[in-house]
């Protein structure tokens, strides 16, 4: 058993942080919001009034924040010298790059081993213990943190150096991203065409077209295994969180100066479809309400 502090029980923090209470671990848990403290003590964490009261003594500090701000904020105000140095710092959340890299710098001239670790999976997979992390880091740092990634996931992969975490995440969300799109555009397509949508699932699941987006997350009600599309587009990834990757996606292209055309558009089609028409809220999948009227509009 460890003596674990989690900061940040949002959607994914908090079903996480739970999943590392059955693994038998002490969790002392931490978020500015008085219902997602009520939530994780009811799964079994005991409550710290802060990041810094979560933090003492721990034997590993694991984050899942916001934005690479936050991060920035909770690991330089109250973690990096705060925390037993012999302690483990992972940081799950979804930054930037360059981000990722200063902080790991920092927490290493402090004496500490730390890893970046974001995942892939949604709140089901949060919740099922069942996330695929990516993470970046020294080997000794990524040996450390895996046994604790293990029993929140299914597959707990090392990316590399320190920010190699965060772009194979993002890398991965930009394709995902633009494959989602143009699956909705050939559902939307094949309808306009006379297909009956289950009989083209059955033939392109079985042919070159196949893809996670429509194999696995199918944007069609009804077709294919259930989605959040069979729930009007509740839960799931939500197609703002979607737009952050993707944003982040862009600044990471053109800090390398890499050609992302694909990847640029869809973050203009995700900025309007979040940010203009008000489907931030919906799965990502709900997109293809904008490319056809047929799903209606959020």
């Amino acid at each position: 058993m460890a003596h674990i502090a989690f900061i940040g029980l949002g959607n994914m923090g908090g079903g996480m942080a739970a999943n590392l209470v059955k693994a038998g671990h002490a969790v002392r848990a931490f978020d500015l919001s008085e219902a997602a403290l009520a939530k994780a003590e009811a799964n079994g964490c005991s409550r710290a009034g802060s990041a810094a009261e979560a933090i003492g003594g721990a034997e590993a500090v694991i984050t899942m924040l916001p934005a690479g701000k936050h991060v920035r904020d909770v690991y330089e105000s109250s973690v990096i010298g705060q925390a037993p140095t012999s302690a483990i710092l992972i940081d799950c959340s979804t930054i930037d790059v360059a981000t990722a890299r200063e902080e790991i710098g920092k927490a290493e001239s402090a004496g500490y081993q730390m890893v970046d670790a974001p995942v892939s999976g949604g709140i089901a997979a949060a919740e099922g213990g069942t996330l695929t992390f990516m993470v970046g880091g020294e080997a000794a740092a990524f040996e450390r943190a895996r046994p604790l990634l293990e029993q929140m996931g299914k597959a707990v992969i090392h990316a590399g150096g320190a920010g190699a975490g965060q772009a194979a995440k993002i890398c991965n969300n930009m394709l995902l991203g633009a494959s989602m799109i143009a699956t909705c555009e050939t559902f939307a397509m094949a309808q306009k065409l006379g297909l009956d949508l289950q009989t083209f699932y059955d033939i392109s699941s079985k042919a070159s077209g196949q893809c996670w987006s429509m194999t696995t997350y199918c944007p069609v009600p009804g077709v294919g295994p259930t989605t959040p599309a069979d729930r009007d587009y509740e839960g799931g990834f939500a197609s703002a969180l979607m737009l952050k990757d993707l944003r982040l996606a862009m600044e990471a292209a053109q800090s390398v100066d890499a050609y992302t055309p694909m990847g640029a558009h869809a973050e203009e089609l995700y900025t309007r479809f979040a940010d203009h028409l008000g489907g931030g809220g919906k799965d990502f999948s709900a997109i293809i309400r904008m490319i056809d009227d047929s799903w209606s509009r959020p």
